[in-house]
Formats: structure tokens, sequence, C-alpha cells
């Protein structure tokens, strides 16, 4: 059962885990502050240990809302959007044909009929992220299925409101934020290792750790890439 303690303005939730050291996080967007502690651990003694990071603590809060974030989409010609980590520009054409997007190496062209509001306009790139997401996570998928010694039954694509992926260690599913296809392709491979490593070790413990430090030695530089690139404006976390 999840615990807070709060020190002065910053409240931090506790868990207790199986694990043998202290594990103290701050999450974008907003600064968000957990600590895991080992089983047994007194909650006086986190207390003791999160009032000894606040300056770190503090520092990792101002970092993040100084981050860039992305303005909302409209959908509009000229405006700028992002795949696999680079900037196109939009160019938006109406006419009485079903709706498409394609790309070049500086554009992406929106076909949408005439009158189609901000809204469709928004459906038929999302349905274009899905597609290009589904020729890169089989891919992706079979290639560490022998590595991590594990089979994903299924996987899904869609809108998360506030994680980049998750994991169903019963159901051997994995789930991958659309927003994913904004950054570059390294960074879905980290969330994808990071999800299927998840039916192996179910919860953030040591043993999860250890996984990709022997798998994807550089989990940890990936992961502080995908949270300090430009925030959408509603944003995520991993």
């Amino acid at each position: 059962m999840s615990k807070t303690i709060r020190l002065g303005e910053i409240v931090i939730a506790v868990t207790h885990k199986d694990i043998r050291h202290v594990h103290l996080s701050v999450h974008p967007p907003n600064g968000r502050v957990t600590l895991a502690a080992p089983i047994g651990t007194r909650l006086e003694v986190a207390r003791a240990y999160a009032a000894s990071r606040m300056g770190w603590i503090r520092e990792q809060q101002a970092r993040l809302r100084a981050q860039a974030r992305e303005t909302p989409r409209r959908f509009v010609t000229r405006e700028s959007h992002y795949v696999w980590g680079k900037r196109y520009l939009l160019t938006v054409l109406e006419r009485e044909q079903k709706p498409a997007v394609t790309m070049d190496l500086r554009r992406i062209t929106l076909s949408v009929r005439p009158g189609s509001d901000r809204a469709r306009r928004e459906d038929v790139m999302h349905a274009w992220h899905k597609a290009l997401l589904h020729r890169e996570v089989p891919r992706l998928i079979r290639k560490w299925e022998p590595c991590l010694g594990v089979k994903v039954t299924a996987y899904f694509l869609q809108r998360m409101k506030t994680k980049w992926g998750s994991c169903n260690h019963a159901a051997r599913h994995i789930r991958l934020n659309t927003e994913l296809v904004k950054k570059p392709r390294d960074l879905l491979e980290y969330v994808v290792v990071h999800e299927m490593a998840h039916l192996v070790a179910p919860t953030h413990s040591e043993r999860f750790a250890a996984l990709l430090d022997e798998h994807y030695p550089s989990w940890r530089e990936a992961r502080a890439e995908l949270n300090e690139l430009p925030l959408a404006a509603q944003a995520w976390r991993l």
C-alpha cells in the first residue's frame, strides 16, 4: 500500500518493495516525487532519506518546469510536425478523395476532404502515426524476444495520458503510446525493451534494472533523453 510523506510543499508517495536500497524519483511532466523503500523500512527512515535529498528534488523539479513544451497542433499548412525525431513542415490539401498522409524528405502532406475540421485532421494523422509504428514494433518485438527469453502475445498502440508504455504481465501484452512516433527510433526501441523486460520482472525492482543493464546497457541514457525531449501539450512519462 502506498503512503505519503510531506516535506514543506513537496508530497512524496512512498511504496515498499522487494529491493535492497531506497530509490527516489522525480517524474515528468510536473515533478511528481516517489520513493521506493525496502520492505520493513520505517516511514521515519524514508522521511529522513528524502529530507537529505531535498536539494536534488528541487533541482529536478526546476529542470522539468523549464523543459520545452509543444504547443497544441492545429493541423494547418506550414505547421511543424515531428516524425522519428525529425522536424517536417505540414502541407494541408483539401480535395474530394480518401484522406491520406504522405511524407518526403522535408514535408508531410495531409490530404483531407473540403471542410474537414481540426479534429478530423488529427484523426487522419493519428491513424498514419499508428501505421508507421505498426511497421516498426513487430520487428523490434521479434528482435528482443529471444534476447529476453519472453513471448509477447499481443501489442497495442493508443494515446496514453501518463505513460510511454505499459505491460500486462499476466496476459503477456504490451501497450505503447502513439506519441513515440515523434521521437527518434532508438527511443521507441528502448520503450519496447523496457515493457518487454516487465514480462520477466513486473516491477521496477533491482532485478528489472539488472536485466536492462545486461541487455540494454544504455537504457538510463535513453530514458533521460526521452524525458528531456519537448513535451506534448499533454505530457507522458516512463
